[in-house]
């Protein structure tokens, strides 16, 4: 029941739901008190209505953020309490005293400082909010970018501002108490004193130097440093907060591109759940200030997802835009018409060919190169399960998808049987589950399936680590568990240096990569990952829902994978490791097959998920594997040959794409001279090639490899 009531309630846990029953509870126990009237029972009551809101405030709870909705936001509740006060001192016979007065006087005024308040603060991050935001982007030397005030004056200003109403609060109940009008003046004028120090404290950053550059002088040294560091190939990427990993999976890519890179991001929440990296990146919310940025030295854009904002880059002819995509599955995404507007289509393998050819959305097979999947090289190949080691199953459903369709997920009709008949395998398999981030967000019955899933898989890991048949090195977890909070207090320091509390405009100025320190945090995760496995053995079944470890991570620690038709089957396929995949919609084995390239050389699994027998088998013993043969063809026809290596395939695309552009603009430059265009000269200043490129890493700071 409690659990019921945390999901309807929309807080974390029970002690969150606890505060909010007595937050509710506590105004109508105030207006009691009030009315009685009780002193002591008007108090008890503020107190508990004053620190309920504040843990509320400071876990974040989304039933806070809700209440304003009903008309019971923050000023609202405390402005009631407010008024309770006044009732309680009518009610106690002091409406004709000094105190009365007072308190009236001290809420009106109160509120008035309230006012400037809330618009210095507001005015404060709108001066502060950067019309391009960037990290390892040089504008220090360009720019006078001042700190930004501290954070106690701007983190929850206005929950802040209205405590301070704490102290009258208190001074006019012990007044009332004691029938002595000083304590309450005195509470009244610490209140008021505050308040007003609270507004000058703020004003002093709306004044001199510690005013930010205006949008014309950003957008002034941003182009600068463009023009100095001459960029050649851009990422460029737009999307919801929950879409970040989109483009996360491109930057190591970048990092290792024979030209120089630049990332370009349309949404600020994407920039601030971008993964740490050493490429140069640029957040220009504003399609007018990206339209007229120089990108004149670019000459490849890159394009990992199909969105409205891609036309403010796409209208740029002196560039050439290929699709790239995030993922390579035979889902409807992955031959979307729109991919028609690009100039290429790059996919890993044939089999992205054959896609487009068999949808015929207007793609042309001239348009399309193969590059491999430059993100695969972490995946680990197979190897034979050691003695005495219990292998490993993956269960990695995708999401329920927009469009309603069964066969999306496996988890709403297959997910628990999957799931118990592992558990139950004999001999025994370690589960692995790591749902899809998006899981539960169309469907709430899919959401249901992934509770009752993660239910079934802490249930069994309960009963396996009480079952003495399944023993530990106690030692070696302890020294792993002793490793891990090591290297997160480690990886935390590292994360406060680079400075995860400074606003935009000052991660901006101070947001060149340290190098150092970036390598440092490779290394730490690299160790994180190894001390995370180490740390829960290798016959725990684990339920993996954060971003850590990753999922390729999950891939190398399991010898087989259960998932539905996505980009993930895609990937795994790499490892060459036996693989399940569910018809969800029950379409049949062979038209599923028919349907969809990368499962045919899958355990086609029912949803009763009567198949996994036959899966295991082949999972523990290769000699008992089928289909091992099937899935090294489809491997190379997917994803592209081992050699070259699938960057080696990518660096010469972007190389053969980059003189294209550059043959296309020198034709247009020709034509336009020989012409005798108007504006001929203009013309050729935007169209002129790149000059020679300065030495790696020398480009204003900005690391390129």
């Amino acid at each position: 029941m409690i659990s019921t009531a945390i999901r309807v309630a929309r807080v974390g846990s029970a002690a969150e739901l606890a505060a909010a029953a007595l937050m509710m509870l506590g105004y109508p126990a105030l207006m009691l008190a009030a009315l009685v009237p009780s002193v002591y029972a008007f108090a008890a009551a503020a107190a508990v209505t004053y620190l309920a809101d504040h843990y509320l405030h400071r876990k974040g709870s989304y039933l806070v953020n809700r209440l304003s909705k009903v008309r019971a936001g923050l000023s609202i509740r405390f402005l009631i309490r407010q008024l309770l006060l006044i009732l309680l001192l009518a009610r106690l016979s002091l409406a004709d005293n000094l105190i009365y007065y007072g308190a009236v006087a001290c809420f009106i005024a109160f509120y008035g400082l309230q006012a400037p308040q809330g618009a210095l603060v507001a005015l404060i991050r709108n001066r502060r909010r950067m019309p391009v935001a960037t990290r390892n982007v040089d504008l220090k030397s360009r720019i006078r970018i001042p700190d930004a005030p501290p954070r106690a004056l701007l983190n929850r200003s206005a929950e802040k501002m209205l405590h301070l109403d704490l102290a009258a609060v208190a001074g006019i109940l012990v007044s009332a108490a004691i029938d002595s009008s000083v304590p309450g003046f005195v509470g009244i004028g610490v209140t008021l004193v505050l308040g007003l120090l609270y507004v000058l404290a703020l004003t002093r950053y709306l004044r001199g130097r510690k005013i930010p550059p205006n949008a014309e002088k950003v957008l002034d040294a941003v182009d600068d440093w463009l023009r100095g560091y001459r960029p050649e190939t851009v990422l460029y990427f737009s999307g919801s907060k929950d879409s970040a990993y989109q483009v996360n999976m491109w930057l190591e890519t970048m990092e290792q591109l024979d030209t120089r890179p630049l990332v370009i991001l349309r949404e600020r929440v994407i920039l601030a759940n971008m993964a740490p990296t050493t490429v140069p990146v640029i957040c220009v919310p504003g399609g007018v200030h990206l339209m007229n940025m120089d990108l004149s030295t670019v000459r490849v854009a890159l394009y990992a997802a199909n969105v409205g904002k891609n036309i403010h880059l796409l209208r740029v002819p002196t560039m050439k835009h290929v699709f790239i995509g995030h993922g390579d599955s035979d889902k409807l995404a992955s031959v979307n018409p729109y991919s028609k507007a690009y100039d290429e289509v790059w996919t890993a393998g044939r089999a992205g060919r054959d896609r487009y050819a068999i949808a015929d959305v207007g793609v042309r097979d001239d348009d399309i190169v193969e590059v491999g999947r430059p993100q695969l090289a972490p995946i680990e190949g197979r190897r034979a399960v050691p003695e005495g080691r219990m292998p490993t199953v993956l269960y990695a459903p995708t999401w329920e998808g927009w469009d309603g369709n069964p066969g999306n997920t496996s988890l709403v009709l297959a997910g628990e049987n999957i799931v118990t008949k592992l558990i139950k395998a004999e001999p025994p398999v370690r589960v692995l589950y790591k749902p899809h981030p998006f899981t539960g967000t169309v469907s709430a019955e899919a959401g249901a399936a992934h509770r009752r899933v993660t239910a079934l898989v802490e249930k069994a890991a309960a009963e396996r680590a009480a079952d003495p048949r399944f023993t530990a090195d106690a030692a070696g977890r302890a020294r792993a568990k002793a490793d891990l909070t090591r290297i997160e207090a480690r990886l935390a320091e590292l994360s406060g240096a680079v400075g995860d509390k400074r606003d935009e405009a000052e991660a901006s100025r101070d947001g060149v990569v340290d190098l150092a320190r970036h390598t440092e945090v490779a290394r730490l995760r690299a160790e994180w990952n190894d001390a995370y496995w180490r740390s829960c053995g290798d016959f725990e079944h684990r339920v993996i829902d954060g971003a850590d470890p990753r999922l390729y991570d999950c891939f190398n620690v399991s010898d087989a994978m259960v998932s539905d038709i996505s980009s993930v089957v895609s990937d795994f396929i790499a490892s060459g490791k036996p693989y399940a995949v569910t018809d969800s919609a029950e379409l049949g084995v062979e038209e599923f097959k028919r349907q969809n390239t990368a499962v045919r050389a899958a355990v086609i699994l029912s949803n009763s998920a009567a198949e996994l027998g036959e899966f295991l088998a082949a999972v523990r013993d290769p000699a008992a594997d089928p289909l091992a043969g099937g899935r090294r063809e489809l491997k190379r026809y997917l994803l592209g040959p081992d050699e070259p290596t699938s960057i080696e395939q990518f660096n010469t695309a972007v190389a053969d794409l980059a003189l294209k552009a550059e043959t296309r603009n020198l034709g247009q430059e020709s034509r336009a001279a020989a012409a005798g265009t108007p504006g001929a000269d203009e013309l050729s200043d935007a169209l002129s090639p790149a000059q020679p490129a300065p030495p790696t890493g020398e480009a204003d700071g900005a690391t390129t490899r």
